[in-house]
């Protein structure tokens, strides 16, 4: 008979480690693969709120502090810890860009975004904008790399922004309508699509 203990995760326990390993400066989750201890009853809607247990996380510091330990393996999301991985469901992706800036114009922009945890992505070759469409009702979702994989969907508002200092440039030999930032430019819809 064996003498170890089969723990199930809480999100307590994976807070506290994930404060712990906060400590140091940003967890270094991409070295971190530790064994799979099962599933957690938490969910990231659509509009970036953080469910327990069918319930919103209301405190802020406790919603940052477990994004910091959040890893996406395979297509599925996990919060990790040195010692523990726990599966967590997202409904779409796990930040929402709520705001941006954007300094200077043409090659020189930078269009820097700002998420709901305070996360901050300067658009560029290591922080690429894509935007898919719906296939039914064509609405588009646009979205930002964050870090390792992570994206952050851009909330309607700021996407509004967005459009009103796009520019239009062939792509792939196509007019295409789209953004530019740190040199990059980022096509967001067929120019022939706007005007049809």
């Amino acid at each position: 008979m064996s003498d170890q203990k089969t723990v199930t995760p809480d999100a307590e326990g994976i807070a506290a480690a994930a404060k712990a390993a906060a400590k140091k400066g940003p967890p270094p989750v991409h070295l971190w693969n530790p064994p799979f201890c099962g599933d957690l009853d938490i969910r990231i809607a659509r509009d970036g709120t953080w469910f327990y247990l069918g319930t919103p996380i209301g405190r802020k510091p406790l919603v940052k502090l477990f994004s910091s330990i959040l890893k996406l393996e395979d297509g599925k999301y996990f919060l990790v810890t040195p010692v523990e991985k726990v599966g967590i469901e997202v409904e779409d992706a796990p930040f929402v860009a709520v705001d941006f800036t954007a300094e200077g114009d043409g090659e020189q922009r930078k269009i820097t975004f700002l998420t709901n945890v305070d996360d901050t992505a300067t658009a560029g070759p290591d922080h690429p904008i894509r935007v898919e469409l719906d296939a039914e009702s064509g609405e588009p979702s646009p979205y930002i790399h964050i870090r390792r994989g992570l994206e952050a969907l851009i909330d309607r508002k700021s996407f509004y922004r967005l459009v009103d200092i796009g520019e239009t440039q062939t792509h792939e030999e196509e007019e295409w309508f789209g953004l530019r930032s740190e040199g990059t430019f980022f096509p967001v819809i067929l120019a022939s699509a706007l005007h049809g």
